[in-house]
């Protein structure tokens, strides 16, 4: 009977662990994808302002988190395509949210 406690509280545990492990993944990714659509919507209302892609990280408390926007063409003049990528995570093993939306504000210098 000990031996079937001990080896349920075991798998318990390792599930418990596991639980812990998902939980902060997914909560990462909430972070990324929020802080994306916040740096999307800067990036909508103020094109002229994000003309030069770039990379940077976000200030206290987000630290962690650091943002790409590139811009791409469309078929359509004076629209183009923008990317958010929010990463997270060691450099060898980034984690990532990409959002995509259309910007108007004319051609990219």
């Amino acid at each position: 009977a000990r031996a079937i406690v001990a080896i349920a509280l075991t798998s318990l545990l390792a599930l418990s662990n596991r639980s812990i492990g998902v939980h902060d993944r997914l909560q990462h990714l909430t972070r990324g994808t929020m802080l994306a659509q916040q740096m999307l919507a800067m990036v909508e209302t103020d094109p002229q302002r994000y003309q030069e892609e770039r990379e940077q990280a976000f200030e206290e408390p987000f630290e962690a988190f650091r943002w790409i926007y590139r811009y791409g063409e469309t078929p359509i003049d004076g629209v183009r395509t923008v990317t958010v990528t929010v990463l997270w995570g060691e450099e060898a093993n980034n984690e990532q949210v990409a959002l995509t939306s259309f910007v108007s504000g004319g051609a990219r210098p």
